[in-house]
């Protein structure tokens, strides 16, 4: 028996013990076009406990800035988690804004490591190229990084952005192959749509034991092929959540498209807002379900 079907095996049996705490958060990537400030206190107008980091904001005019630049050293991010808690908001993700075919990839995630440790936030995100390839590179920077996030208390979660990670079956193997618990997976369903043209509804049959947390973003085929926010779309999340609703964890649902499909994105902050509460109240009746 492989170490793969060990895991599946004894899974469903722990799963049934107690439900999963779905932590309801939103990226601040919909509000990259304001500055953090704005980004942070929108998400907190809009009723989210939970906040993700990524990856820039236009902090004035002509000037774009990193919500952490890869090189800024731990204490920065945990004054910025500090100010985020001081808000009534708890970070529970970043991105690595590094992708993992490059060739700075491993050292530049060993300071994200750090960062997070610092700042308390449980989870790295982290993806590769949309091409597939390198794929001998890509597992040896994860071998790299996943024990060193393990010992420091964040895990790394890879999420679907095609190429090497184009399904969570994709993802699975990869875990696999890492073979470290610092090594996870985030499931993005908008991703595998817009990507693969695939159903993730039975793609996720394939990973959800190793599935730690949710990239949540909605897609759609007509009348346009587009991502939008959840529940505007052809995902459907009761059926994408089921596998993972008894596992007895913590499980970040990061909002990270709320947009209306078929529209432009708002120039106005408040009608960000205004999507963002839509995007948590549809999440917050989704997880009330048994």
């Amino acid at each position: 028996m492989t170490r793969r079907e060990l895991i599946l095996g004894a899974a469903p049996a722990l799963a049934q013990t107690k439900r999963t705490t779905f932590q309801i958060g939103c990226m601040t990537l919909p509000y990259a076009q304001f500055p953090l400030v704005r980004a942070l206190e929108g998400i907190r107008a809009a009723g989210f406990k939970y906040v993700v980091w990524g990856t820039s904001h236009l902090e004035s005019p002509g000037e774009r800035k990193p919500v952490i630049a890869v090189d800024a050293p731990p204490i920065e991010a945990k004054r910025l988690a500090d100010r985020c808690r001081s808000m009534g908001l708890t970070p529970v993700m970043l991105f690595s804004t590094v992708q993992l075919e490059a060739p700075d990839a491993a050292a530049a995630h060993l300071r994200r490591i750090d960062q997070a440790a610092a700042a308390g936030i449980p989870f790295l995100l982290t993806f590769g190229k949309t091409t597939a390839g390198q794929y001998d590179v890509f597992i040896g920077n994860l071998k790299q990084m996943a024990p060193v996030a393990r010992r420091n208390g964040v895990t790394v979660v890879i999420k679907q952005h095609g190429g090497n990670t184009a399904t969570g079956a994709h993802c699975a193997r990869i875990v696999d192959e890492v073979g470290d618990e610092g090594l996870k997976i985030c499931y993005d369903a908008g991703n595998v749509m817009d990507y693969e043209h695939a159903d993730p509804i039975p793609d996720i049959q394939t990973c959800w034991s190793q599935v730690r947390a949710f990239a949540i973003k909605d897609h759609r085929y007509t009348p346009k092929n587009e991502d939008c926010g959840p529940g505007l779309g052809d995902v459907d999340h009761d059926k994408l959540l089921a596998p993972v609703r008894r596992m007895g964890i913590d499980m970040p649902l990061a909002c990270e498209n709320i947009f209306e499909p078929m529209v432009p994105r708002p120039a106005d902050p408040d009608k960000v807002d205004a999507l963002a509460r839509r995007a948590r109240e549809f999440l917050e009746k989704v997880v009330q379900k048994p």
